[in-house]
């Protein structure tokens, strides 16, 4: 099964957005599946109050934890992961116009778009960094 469609399997579920990209992305971030699922639980809907979209932040925390920025001082990968997160947003930005799940969640198919699309651009950025 591809990372997208592990995604939209996740969802399918009834996991939310961030939840589902994060989790499908776990052969690439060694992250269980139990502690995904709770780390991104509160993600979803924007972080619960219509903000950034939950597809994006599920694939900004997979991109951290293949970038860890976790050593003091550290500012070579304090960088990388700023770019990272930065390029996660613009390409979603471009893509669809917006980064606010308030402005941009029409119903569960468009959210299923946004999932597949930032699960497979999840997985281009971890197959790099590994």
């Amino acid at each position: 099964m591809t990372v997208r469609e592990k995604a939209l399997d996740f969802h399918a579920r009834g996991f939310n957005c961030a939840q589902s990209v994060l989790c499908s992305c776990g052969a690439y971030t060694g992250l269980d599946e139990e502690t995904a699922l709770a780390v991104s639980g509160g993600f979803g809907g924007g972080c619960r109050c219509g903000e950034i979209c939950g597809a994006v932040t599920g694939a900004v925390m997979a991109a951290g934890l293949c970038c860890r920025y976790s050593t003091e001082g550290d500012q070579e990968t304090k960088d990388k992961i700023a770019a990272l997160s930065r390029g996660l947003t613009a390409a979603f930005r471009e893509r669809f116009g917006a980064l606010r799940c308030e402005e941009i969640k029409i119903d569960t198919e468009h959210c299923n778009a946004y999932i597949a699309w930032m699960a497979e651009q999840a997985e281009e950025i971890l197959k790099e960094i590994k």
